[in-house]
């Protein structure tokens, strides 16, 4: 038992050592995410946008989503919606016509997915008469507040290429699932997105709600075919010098999975894109970093090994588990406060954090952002951990099975109107 015990100390040692430091690197930058600048400026709209939306099957909320884009705050001569009803065997392209929509179809059994269908949108925007200075990706479930073709014009003229709106809600009430899916995506929001603007670093596209200048786009070309889109984007814009800029208020509201299998599937999707993308990015990420000191680079380097985190900090917690059990009778011997701090060890200092960070530090960022109320403390007290939890499994598997290119589609039947939700928020 004392070499069991001595072994389960060595990897427990070398597992949370590790995790530690990837800890406090996320802890320190999301701390610059606190702060949120009150950016009242009202700069004159100037620049022109095509609106686009890869659409699968989407009869059910498509006519929702266009309803929020036709009432943009935004001069109507300077954007147009379209949208691809991507082999498409319902009413996705007869809704979107008589919303107003401007409607491509695509048939394509063997390109099958949101990457491939925006490749071939782009590729008819370049060749039209009309000329934009930049296209802006919503998925079909989304519904979009009325100011955010102003923040994204205000980014552009600011300088940015490449810009990602924030990424909310608009069901998370439905369940336990869609709460956690929105109490994960508001943290982001601030801890990573915000964060990371502040200081300057590239914030990360999110696959909906995102602006790129069309030059850009001709020049690096899209490109991005694999599961995760956003992210491959996102690594060959910094790979290229290019940083994504954050609109904090240029909001998009996105319908959240209802069930756990639903989720699960989700998920498994994006973490074989990420170990996709990480296998074909890292390590050019990594050169750059060293070669052009770009801590730029090294960020997206780091961000880009998400798999690999969750599975590290999943193992960390369940060896710290197991030693905490071997420590259980010592523990309820001196039940005081005396056992957290009657001698420093790396496991109090990481249990500690994962403590404070759970329950004090994201909701406080949560409620910096309004969206605290009753039942999401409800849900992050009961329902997210399991959520959290279910993020290892699904971790091992998506690297796995990264090789795999097989798409999914995700159902959508939430139709809100924007009037409710910005009513609420």
């Amino acid at each position: 038992m004392n070499i069991v015990k001595t072994m389960l100390n060595i990897f427990s040692r070398i597992f949370t050592d590790t995790v530690l430091i990837i800890t406090m690197y996320y802890l320190c930058i999301s701390f610059f995410g606190l702060y949120k600048k009150n950016d009242k400026r009202k700069i004159k709209p100037e620049k022109r946008f095509a609106l686009i939306v890869a659409a699968h099957n989407e009869e059910a909320v498509i006519s929702g989503l266009i309803h929020s884009l036709n009432k943009l705050d935004y001069p109507k001569e300077l954007y147009d919606i379209y949208v691809i009803a991507d082999n498409c065997t319902d009413n996705t392209a007869k809704n979107a016509k008589e919303n107003g929509a401007l409607v491509y179809e695509r048939f394509d059994k063997d390109k099958r997915g949101k990457g491939y269908a925006l490749e071939w949108m782009f590729r008819k925007i370049f060749k039209m008469k009309k000329k934009y200075d930049s296209v802006v990706i919503f998925d079909a479930d989304n519904l979009v507040s009325k100011n955010f073709l102003n923040e994204m014009n205000k980014k552009l003229v600011e300088g940015y290429k490449v810009v990602q709106g924030y990424l909310d809600s608009k069901n998370p009430s439905d369940s336990w699932i869609t709460g956690s899916y929105s109490i994960a995506f508001w943290s982001t929001d601030r801890m990573v997105q915000l964060s990371r603007s502040n200081i300057g670093l590239s914030s990360q596209l999110g696959g909906t709600g995102l602006c790129i200048d069309i030059e850009i786009l001709k020049e690096l070309g899209w490109g991005a075919t694999c599961l995760t889109e956003d992210l491959e984007f996102t690594c060959k814009l910094v790979l290229n010098g290019y940083k994504v800029g954050w609109a904090h208020e240029a909001v998009v509201y996105d319908e959240k999975p209802l069930k756990l299998v639903q989720s699960w599937h989700q998920r498994v999707r994006w973490m074989q894109g990420f170990s996709d993308v990480c296998s074909r990015y890292f390590f050019k990420l990594l050169k750059r970093a060293i070669t052009k000191r770009s801590f730029v680079a090294l960020d997206c380097a780091i961000y880009s090994m998400q798999p690999i985190i969750t599975v590290l900090l999943g193992v960390a917690g369940i060896l710290n588990l197991i030693q905490f059990s071997f420590q259980a009778s010592d523990f309820i011997a001196k039940v005081s406060l005396s056992w957290f701090f009657g001698g420093v060890t790396i496991f109090k200092i990481f249990a500690i954090l994962v403590g404070v960070f759970q329950y004090i530090y994201t909701p406080l960022v949560i409620a910096m952002d309004g969206k605290l109320t009753f039942k999401v403390i409800i849900y992050y007290i009961i329902c997210y951990p399991i959520y959290l939890l279910t993020w290892l499994p699904i971790a091992i598997i998506g690297m796995i099975n990264k090789d795999k290119k097989e798409w999914s589609h995700t159902r959508h039947t939430r139709n809100v109107d924007i009037s409710d939700l910005e009513k609420v928020n």
